[in-house]
């Protein structure tokens, strides 16, 4: 699929360029086409934009305090404007979205994520093309080149995306230096790691694989190591298999880190919020997530300051003898914002969808701690060193692979799901997940 395909483009040098010397220091404009159809003119008539997205105060409290702000100032300029907001968790997010399409009643504002999630929305004539606001006068040229390309659909932009990721192995410096370890760069090395770890009774890394995704990021990094980003990607993307003997193997290797008890107990049946808290409450030495959860490592007040303190990163290992490269990066443009098509206030909609994505964009790294997929000026701002090095670790990125589950067709992306948790809980044999996912990418082309 060309048109979501992510490739160097998104990550060499000129990228972190464009995020670190200050391409766009400009004031939010109230002057586009777009906007101007939002009148600040009290007399205006009434409006009420609902919105949905994924940030409740209690999982995710920067975001959520980023979305409130901006609101806020929004309704301040607009006074005839009022955004109703409904607040989900993660995949409560997901589940009502599908309920709400299928009776078309979806809200003026959502959260979607990219490619093969958004594209049934799109073909089903839900979402609104936003060109028109991507041309505006607040976001033309705005962009980090690459991160709207996922979300074009046959030629028109269906939904502007506000954060880039991508997903670091992020450990706890004080259980890694109570047991002499080193952080690791081959996969025989985090093997050493989660054996010492498992042996003096620490959980080596936690996770909550209830959510699946959370373990598909571990399925995706030993296939990239092994196989290769391109071959993964290939796979992932239906043009390739996943009976190719790289992909197979990198589910013997998943399998075989569950018999080292390299995730914490019970991990198949935590959620991922509780699977996260055994890392921020110390129970487990590493957590493999997205940059998405920066803000609870760095800028989160509710977050311990003496545990964030302790929170490093490190790049996913390689692997003797794979093809892969330790730069090479699982991630990918984040969630983006939608206007849909049978919004009674399209034009205020969008108008505000403009307004919120430049708007993040300029107050999301200082306030909340995420990378946003506008370019911003941040030369002025003090920045935790944990932000600034994954964004370095962005320079030298050789290539993104997004995540399975978003790339791929819903129904081959259910079936990923579904076999993530049969391989982490050993209810399939890696030669039974190879083939499960080719019957289903099979399935989704006829």
């Amino acid at each position: 699929m060309p048109r979501n395909k992510i490739t160097k483009n998104l990550v060499l040098t000129s990228m972190l360029g464009l995020v670190l010397s200050g391409c766009s220091g400009d004031g939010i404009s109230t002057g586009s086409p777009v906007n101007a159809l939002a009148s600040t003119d009290t007399q205006a008539q009434k409006v009420t934009i609902t919105m949905m997205h994924l940030w409740p105060a209690g999982i995710s409290a920067q975001q959520n305090k980023l979305v409130g702000q901006i609101i806020d100032d929004y309704q301040k300029d607009h006074p005839n404007v009022t955004i109703k907001q409904e607040v989900l968790e993660n995949e409560q997010y997901k589940n009502k979205l599908k309920v709400l399409s299928a009776s078309n009643e979806l809200p003026d504002v959502g959260i979607t994520w990219a490619a093969g999630f958004m594209e049934p929305y799109v073909k089903g004539g839900l979402f609104t093309p936003l060109d028109d606001v991507l041309g505006g006068e607040q976001l033309k040229n705005k962009f980090v080149p690459g991160t709207t390309e996922a979300y074009v659909v046959d030629g028109k932009t269906y939904a502007l995306p506000i954060e880039l990721n991508i997903s670091p192995v992020y450990y706890n410096k004080d259980i890694f230096a109570k047991y002499n370890l080193q952080v690791p760069t081959t996969f025989d090395e985090f093997k050493h790691v989660v054996k010492t770890l498992s042996d003096n009774g620490v959980a080596p890394v936690a996770l909550g694989n209830k959510d699946r995704w959370t373990g598909s990021l571990w399925y995706m990094y030993l296939a990239d190591r092994i196989a290769g980003s391109d071959t993964l990607k290939k796979a992932t993307n239906g043009t390739g298999s996943f009976d190719d003997p790289g992909l197979i193997r990198a589910a013997v290797e998943v399998q075989t880190l569950v018999d080292m008890n390299a995730f914490n107990k019970g991990f198949n049946g935590l959620s991922n919020d509780e699977g996260k808290s055994e890392f921020v409450n110390e129970q487990a030495a590493m957590y493999l997530t997205g940059t998405w959860e920066l803000p609870n490592f760095t800028t989160n007040p509710d977050i311990r300051q003496e545990f964030k303190d302790k929170v490093k990163f490190f790049k996913f290992p390689t692997v003797d003898g794979g093809k892969g490269d330790i730069n090479s990066w699982v991630g990918g443009p984040g969630v983006g914002l939608f206007v849909a098509e049978s919004s009674k206030v399209k034009e205020e909609a969008k108008a505000f969808v403009e307004y919120f994505v430049a708007k993040w964009g300029q107050d999301s790294v200082t306030t909340a701690g995420v990378i946003p997929a506008t370019k911003v000026d941040t030369s002025n701002s003090e920045l935790p060193h944990l932000y600034v090095d994954l964004l370095n670790e962005l320079n030298h990125a050789s290539s993104l692979t997004l995540f399975a589950d978003v790339q791929m067709k819903p129904g081959a992306a259910q079936v990923h799901l579904d076999m993530i948790q049969a391989l982490f809980g050993k209810a399939v044999t890696p030669e039974q997940f190879a083939a499960k996912h080719k019957e289903a990418i099979e399935k989704g082309r006829s």
